[in-house]
């Protein structure tokens, strides 16, 4: 064999021993752990996922008088409201310490309260029957410890409940924001990266100004539930912008 044989043969050896480039982050985990983190008493939270992305196990550390369940539904609607993500309750554990250094506490603390005084929770999505051909759809979110229901009645369609859901949701919104309107500019159904989303356009209207809002969410459930959540991944954006 040549030199040149050989060194090719050599450098086909090396690249075969070079180690492909994981993403060290693939299914999220670490935004789910921060999430979590900003919810009310959580000092830490630690999240694990199967070889397939799916949630098994979430473990989650609070300061001392947090009341677990609480804790727990918090962890559940929160997962789902902002990343689409429904975790089983019984996969959520949650355990509480009070060795935690003053100084730390106060940071935290400041942190949290201002997340949840901001944060939109989502609370359910309702379908009821108008009639034999119509249903009403409402969406019930929370807002500051107060829950807000927005309603829309759609021919029974699945392109008309997915469309009435996001409206729905919108309604809500509109009760919950202080000041200025929001209008639906409109929600699709989109596949990207082997995947399935729905995407949502908001316009915000305050005095003469006119904003553009976006979001998405994973169709996992029921596409309905995937347009609110496409909405309120929108406002929740918004806000965040805001307070920044």
């Amino acid at each position: 064999m040549s030199a040149i044989d050989a060194d090719r043969s050599g450098t086909s050896e090396r690249s075969d021993k070079i180690p492909e480039r994981k993403d060290p982050d693939r299914w999220g985990v670490k935004r789910a752990e921060n999430l979590i983190q900003s919810l009310q008493g959580v000092l830490s939270a630690r999240v694990v996922v199967s070889p397939i992305g799916e949630v098994t196990e979430v473990h989650v550390l609070t300061s001392a008088g947090i009341v677990p369940k609480q804790v727990v539904r918090n962890v559940e609607s929160a997962l789902l409201a902002h990343l689409g993500v429904k975790v089983d309750h019984r996969k959520i554990s949650v355990a509480q310490t009070a060795e935690v250094s003053p100084i730390q506490v106060l940071e935290q603390h400041a942190v949290r309260e201002e997340s949840l005084r901001r944060a939109i929770v989502y609370r359910g999505l309702d379908v009821r029957m108008a009639n034999r051909q119509r249903v009403v759809l409402a969406v019930t979110l929370e807002h500051a410890g107060e829950e807000f229901t927005g309603e829309e009645e759609v021919a029974d369609s699945a392109k008309s409940r997915f469309v009435g859901a996001a409206r729905a949701a919108v309604a809500a919104l509109d009760r919950i924001l202080p000041q200025g309107t929001l209008e639906l500019e409109g929600v699709k159904r989109l596949e990207a990266f082997e995947e399935e989303f729905a995407f949502a356009g908001v316009q915000v209207v305050e005095g003469r100004s006119t904003r553009m809002l976006a979001g998405s969410a994973r169709m996992s459930g029921q596409p309905e539930q995937a347009a609110v959540l496409a909405v309120l991944d929108a406002m929740n954006r918004w806000m965040d912008s805001r307070r920044q």
